[in-house]
């Protein structure tokens, strides 16, 4: 659920990009809980963007102490965006890393060995979006308007899918191409009529600042099935200590757990890492991205667990669409051997 060039917080998106650079920018508080005993283990993440809403549950568990209590220490920088978190983790630069799905299978597809080892944005987050004031109240009102993406973001990729998903004669749309930072301001001033882009990325931002409530359409809900946002790792990391990650993966899930059912203590807890932060705005990107926890194919499992059916159906949107020429296996881009098991970690269901 990376959206790997929308700045929206200038001053805090420098400091951290700058210390994450150096590999200094560690978490700067004690979790609340101990190991009784034991030392440590080690371990670096690297996030697929700057702590924000979606990928505040790794801040929650180490908050928690739940990293601490499965033996583990540790230390989360911020990312520059899935692509390039995807890069690191092939070069074994980090151990773990949170990348988009999408992004993650065509660096796959390119030769990277890193695979997906806990889904957790497990639905397409991206979508059109429009103003709850224009009168756009299907895709179908599109055809005459002018919108806009980022000619290079997943959203333009996937565009034709939507386009043949939702029965449009593209020739009546006007698309334009505008830099990430651009486009929630173009909306709000009606500079044009709708965006694309990941929904978390700029309906809180909209719907807040712009103080211009929203209406969504789901490139998912329109046949556009690819898999989000997950936990990556290096196929050797895999092979050479699943011990490691069998106790980070559960640790994890459980900060998402823990935040959803906590989601004012969950910003707050963000601010401590970034405090330019609206805990508002965070707690609201939380809350859009929760839509894409559970897909029809993963009702009832754990936060996590990944579906072949989902991921066959984001193999076939990228060899459409992504321009994927290789060939490549569900096998070959995730697994459940570390998602954990229990009641506990099952997510509210979508009515």
């Amino acid at each position: 659920m990376s959206h790997s060039t929308f700045q929206r917080f200038p001053l805090s998106r420098r400091r951290l990009l700058k210390a994450s650079a150096t590999g200094a920018l560690a978490l700067p508080f004690v979790a609340r809980q101990s190991r009784a005993a034991g030392a440590l283990k080690p371990v670096s993440m690297t996030l697929d963007w700057i702590y924000e809403g979606p990928n505040l549950g790794f801040l929650v568990a180490h908050d928690q102490g739940y990293y601490r209590d499965a033996g583990l220490d540790v230390t989360i920088v911020a990312g520059k965006g899935s692509a390039n978190t995807a890069q690191l983790i092939a070069n074994k630069a980090a151990q773990i890393g949170f990348a988009d799905g999408y992004a993650v299978s065509i660096g796959v597809g390119k030769g990277m060995n890193i695979k997906t080892i806990g889904s957790v944005y497990r639905g397409n987050p991206s979508a059109i979006m429009v103003k709850a004031t224009s009168g756009i109240k299907s895709p179908k009102d599109l055809e005459g308007k002018t919108v806009a993406m980022v000619a290079s973001s997943g959203q333009f990729q996937q565009w034709p899918a939507f386009v043949k998903g939702a029965g449009l004669d593209v020739s009546k749309i006007n698309l334009v191409n505008l830099t990430p930072p651009s486009l929630g301001p173009a909306l709000i001033d009606g500079k044009v009529d709708a965006i694309g882009g990941y929904v978390q990325s700029y309906v809180p931002i909209i719907e807040i600042r712009g103080k211009s409530p929203t209406r969504s359409f789901w490139f998912s809900d329109y046949g556009v099935n690819v898999v989000s946002n997950g936990i990556i790792a290096h196929n050797d990391l895999i092979k050479s200590d699943p011990e490691m990650l069998r106790a980070f993966v559960p640790a994890s899930i459980k900060g998402f757990i823990y935040a959803r059912q906590h989601p004012d203590e969950a910003a707050a807890t963000v601010k401590k890492y970034s405090p330019t932060i609206d805990p508002a705005i965070i707690k609201r990107e939380f809350e859009v991205s929760w839509k894409t926890w559970v897909t029809p194919n993963t009702k009832g499992k754990p936060l996590g667990w990944g579906s072949d059916a989902d991921w066959t159906s984001a193999i076939s949107v990228l060899k459409q669409y992504g321009g994927v020429t290789a060939p490549l296996t569900t096998k070959e881009l995730y697994t459940n051997d570390f998602v954990p098991n229990g009641a506990e970690y099952v997510p509210p269901q979508p009515a």
